[in-house]
């Protein structure tokens, strides 16, 4: 039995999972707003007083940094991004919903939480390149 269980430690395979995973359903957000456009984010950056031009910041976290994870390529600071990504999208659109549960019992934001604590858990995972 312990044989068994000893042939699932691949540590690579488990990274390559991990980046296709966090990466590649990230991607999806930022290819939407790449369809229907940036003008939401845009008008909440106003209503906090930032300038609208910081929405492009978005496309960076949603599409240049997964692209670069998925890619294999700088991936410790396109995981930092994408992880800044989550903390900005938190603190604009749900701060009201951090301590609070879903329908189902779950954190509100574990969404937001599994790509923020996922991006982090790449950036430390990465293997060095020397």
């Amino acid at each position: 039995m312990k044989s068994f269980f000893s042939a699932f430690h691949q540590p690579v395979a488990g990274f390559f999972l991990l980046r296709c995973s966090v990466a590649g359903l990230l991607i999806l957000h930022g290819i939407a707003k790449l369809l229907n456009g940036l003008g939401p984010i845009e008008g909440m950056l106003v209503s906090v007083g930032l300038p609208a031009f910081l929405a492009y910041g978005v496309m960076l976290g949603e599409v240049v940094a997964p692209l670069l994870v998925l890619a294999n390529v700088m991936v410790v600071p396109a995981a930092l991004v994408m992880a800044f990504n989550m903390v900005v999208a938190v603190a604009l659109v749900h701060t009201s919903q951090f301590f609070t549960l879903g329908k189902s019992g779950g954190w509100a934001l574990e969404l937001q939480g599994l790509y923020f604590f996922g991006s982090l858990a790449i950036a430390l995972m990465a293997p060095r390149k020397t």
